[in-house]
Order: structure tokens, then C-alpha cells, then sequence
């Protein structure tokens, strides 16, 4: 009698690419399912569809863009842990800025890479990530270390996106219900904090730094 050694095949490990570029998702899905062991169950354009489609496809990794319609990458991947379908997130971005970092594993992405990242090493993050550890790119993580945390409040960012949209005092003030002196107070803060000279530049240097 012959006792039966190793566990079942479980199958490919099930991906979700969401990136807004329809060129870029295919490059993606044919590099990856060059791969046995991994299999693109989906791709999609808007950051609002991921979650449904985690869950409806069983998907064990999403790789996410930052830059999407609807909700980006970051809010896209807190969406997906909220949901608790046990699917992981790979941010994968060309924008490799220390804050967006610092974001997504706020919101509980498992991993964050560059679109630059050759096809081999993005094929071994998301098995890393599939089995439970964390993938980042080591130089980001310098960076990161080294630029601190985010320094704005929540309402700083706020107003600092409302400005960088071209939204007057009285128009920030009135889509987020604060009076025009509370916005320049926050403006004031923010512009002081990102050692700019305006709400412009301030809102230039958050946004570079991945901080909105």
C-alpha cells in the first residue's frame, strides 16, 4: 500500500491587475502568466470595481496601481482588507514616493513595487505576499525611513487637494463646511509645515511626497 506524501494541488495563485492603462495591464497579465504557478483571473480599469471583483473571482492577490478613477490603489486596497475575503494587495505604481508608501501599508496593502521592477522579481513578490509576507522595494523603504512620517493633518490635505483643484478660499470652505478663516488657518499650517511659500507649492510638495 502506498501512503500518499505532500499536500493537494491547490492550483495557480488567482490575480487581479487593476491599473487604468489598458496597455500596461496587458503587459502585465502576459509577463505574469508566463508563470505556472500564477493565473490573471481579471483585469479592470477603476479602482470602484476591485473589491466586488475579489470577491466574486476568489482572488488571492490584487495588484493595484495608486493612480485610478473611482477609488486609487491605496483606497482600493483598504476597501479589500475591510471586505475580509483574506485577498492580498501588491501595490505596483510607477509613482515610488516615501508618503504613498507609508499609506498603503497603512491601509493594509502587503506589498509596494515599481513598475520597473523586473518581471521575475514582480512574479516572486506576489508569491511572497500570497504566503504571508510583506514585499517592499528596499529603496523605498530607505526613503522612506529617512523623510519621517506625514506631518499634515487630515483637513490640511484636504484643503491642500481642494487648492491644487483651483478651488477658492470660499469654495473650499463651503464644499467642506469650515469657515474662510479656519481654510487659511489650515493653509497657513500646511504651507508652513512643507517649507513652501504658498498654497501651490504646498500643495506641490504634499502631493510629490505621496502625503495627499
Amino acid at each position: 500500500m502506498t501512503i500518499p506524501t505532500g499536500g493537494a494541488d491547490v492550483g495557480p495563485i488567482r490575480l487581479l491587475l487593476a491599473d487604468d492603462q489598458a496597455l500596461v495591464r496587458g503587459a502585465l497579465a502576459a509577463l505574469l502568466s508566463m508563470e505556472h504557478d500564477l493565473e490573471v483571473v481579471a483585469q479592470v480599469g477603476d479602482g470602484t470595481t476591485v473589491a466586488a471583483t475579489v470577491a466574486e473571482l476568489r482572488v488571492d492577490v490584487a495588484l493595484l496601481d495608486i493612480d485610478m478613477p473611482g477609488l486609487d490603489g491605496i483606497e482600493a486596497a483598504r476597501a479589500i482588507a475591510a471586505d475580509g475575503t483574506g485577498c492580498r494587495s501588491l501595490i505596483v505604481t510607477t509613482f515610488g514616493r516615501p508618503g504613498y508608501l507609508r499609506r498603503a501599508l497603512e491601509a493594509g496593502a502587503s506589498g509596494f513595487v515599481v513598475k520597473d521592477t523586473p518581471a521575475e522579481q514582480l512574479a516572486q513578490a506576489v508569491r511572497s505576499v500570497h504566503a504571508g509576507r510583506r514585499v517592499v522595494d528596499p529603496s523605498l523603504a530607505e526613503e522612506t525611513l529617512v523623510s519621517g512620517s506625514n506631518p499634515l493633518t487630515e483637513r490640511e490635505r484636504d484643503v491642500l487637494r481642494a487648492a491644487l483643484n483651483g478651488s477658492s478660499v470660499r469654495q473650499i470652505a463651503a464644499a467642506l463646511f469650515l469657515s474662510p478663516g479656519t481654510v487659511r488657518n489650515h493653509l497657513s499650517s500646511a504651507i508652513g509645515k512643507t517649507h513652501t511659500t504658498n498654497r501651490t507649492e504646498a500643495g506641490l510638495a504634499a502631493r510629490d511626497n505621496g502625503w495627499l
